[in-house]
């Protein structure tokens, strides 16, 4: 279920919330590059930590420049405006919190956890690619509220949830017994949450407002 915003006399300034949300996607996703590089491409983190915290911190600063924008638009349109402005809260959280599972998979890399070699390598480094790939198709998704796209979108990103929660439980139980088991399981556990924040997203496409988030629960646990 598109949202769409009241144009009239505030064009300009939904404009700027737009390209301010954008921007918001572009500096996730070098974020979340910088961090894999460290964690599975053999970056050190001294490297890229500068870098990485200053893109962090423009996600942040962007975050509250909308907030501040859709105060003042709800002052122009007053309840009018109230679910389209209800949407973008929420969404605008969901972006911020990608940063947040970003800078949680630095952080394993900082604290010495290299994933370059082993079992889990090459499905991580897919996995980077994938995600990498996704920040801004969905991004794009939501730009356009394109909801025929936006459903085989979130039917992968469920996809993904799965895959992620059976390789947290197989090193949890002890059937996989690969090496670094706790920065690997931490490692699908922050991607699962970057996925699942993106499929809240694109909850805001096809979902109406009261059910926004809907798609962070786990399929099962959708009620």
């Amino acid at each position: 279920m598109a949202f769409r915003f009241l144009r009239g006399v505030d064009g300009d300034r939904l404009d700027r919330i737009e390209a301010t949300l954008q921007r918001m996607f572009t500096d996730n996703r070098h974020a979340f590059d910088l961090a894999m590089s460290t964690l599975v491409g053999g970056a050190a983190p001294k490297t890229v930590g500068k870098e990485l915290r200053a893109t962090d911190q423009k996600v942040n600063e962007a975050e509250r420049e909308i907030r501040r924008e859709l105060v003042i638009h709800a002052g122009v349109h007053g309840g009018i405006d109230t679910p389209a402005i209800l949407v973008y809260m929420s969404i605008v959280k969901d972006v911020e919190r990608i940063g947040d599972y970003t800078k949680n998979l630095f952080d394993l890399a900082a604290d010495g956890a290299s994933i370059t070699e082993g079992p889990h390598a090459v499905a991580l480094r897919e996995l980077r690619d994938e995600l990498s790939a996704m920040i801004p198709d969905v991004a794009e998704t939501f730009y356009q509220r394109d909801e025929t796209r936006a459903r085989p979108q979130l039917a992968r990103e469920d996809e993904l949830l799965d895959i992620f929660d059976d390789r947290v439980s197989a090193l949890v139980k002890g059937t996989d017994q690969s090496p670094q088991a706790v920065a690997v399981a931490l490692a699908y556990r922050y991607l699962k949450r970057i996925v699942a924040h993106l499929s809240n997203v694109l909850s805001a496409v096809v979902m109406p407002v009261d059910q926004l988030d809907y798609f962070d629960e786990d399929p099962e646990d959708r009620r």
